[in-house]
């Protein structure tokens, strides 16, 4: 199967699933929190990528060992392959479950050819990363996405320059030019601000990106609710106020891409209302 995420945002609007779909007993960035997300009709599932101190990469957020593992102090990065199977994550409760932690090897596997998955922190470990997808063969699965600090663009070219890549950019974005003389496979950005007013937030901009077949990104989950990231736009306000207000403002604006905790609802919604395919 040919994945072209173009393709698929011209068809309908993409759902993210943000590290899977979690509650209950089942934890965050496990492969039960992608089943599931793959089984409530998500397009791409988003994970974490971490290593260990013997370089097995493994799926889990950086320094989030305290909350996910319920080990204070802990950091997988300084732990072995062998000494990281034996954690198990816990619940909402934070009770032990019966869940492990993954190799990105198998988890790559195990969705190979079903789902577009986003690479989050790509950046610790590039080479390895990279290497791993090519070794599956499922470049064109993957999507990597990196604030424009530093050096990124340049490792980048060197090291990936295949892979699909989107900015992630606050309130304006000067770059843009530049990603387009750049070697790289720059497929759109995903775009965070404070206020609907925003020229990120604007339908010109969104309309431009477009034209140079460029996607736009945006996130309706809720990292911290006092860091504003979507214009107030969320998946709690779509599930606590007003759908229309949440999800449909983003559909409405031409978002191609949104990044939720709650696919189900959020694709039920935007099919209820005729915003899910694209006319």
């Amino acid at each position: 199967m040919k994945f072209d995420l173009r393709e698929t945002a011209r068809d309908h609007i993409v759902t993210v699933a943000h590290r899977g779909v979690t509650g209950g007993n089942i934890p965050c960035n496990t492969m039960a929190a992608y089943e599931i997300a793959l089984k409530q009709g998500a397009d791409m599932i988003e994970i974490d990528v971490d290593c260990s101190s013997d370089g097995e990469l493994v799926i889990f957020h950086p320094r989030m060992e305290p909350a996910h593992l319920n080990f204070p102090g802990g950091d997988i990065e300084k732990m072995t392959w062998e000494e990281i199977s034996r954690l198990r994550f816990v619940n909402c409760d934070n009770a032990p479950t019966q869940f492990g932690l993954l190799k990105f090897d198998e988890l790559l596997e195990a969705f190979k050819g079903r789902c577009y998955i986003n690479v989050d922190k790509f950046w610790g470990n590039p080479q390895a990363i990279y290497k791993a997808i090519k070794r599956h063969d499922m470049v064109d699965q993957v999507l990597v996405k990196s604030g424009l600090s530093g050096n990124v663009l340049d490792v980048l070219e060197e090291v990936a320059p295949e892979l699909p890549f989107m900015p992630v950019v606050l309130d304006e974005f000067p770059q843009h030019e530049e990603l387009l003389r750049r070697s790289i496979n720059y497929v759109g950005a995903e775009v965070l601000f404070r206020r609907d007013d925003n020229v990120l937030a604007s339908e010109a901009f969104i309309e431009d990106m477009h034209r140079q077949d460029k996607l736009v990104w945006l996130n309706s989950i809720v990292y911290d609710y006092k860091v504003v990231i979507s214009g107030g736009h969320t998946d709690d306000c779509a599930l606590t106020e007003s759908e229309d207000r949440g999800w449909g403002w983003i559909a409405d604006r031409g978002f191609d891409i949104i990044q939720t905790d709650w696919p189900m609802m959020l694709i039920d919604y935007l099919k209820r209302t005729g915003k899910y395919y694209r006319k």
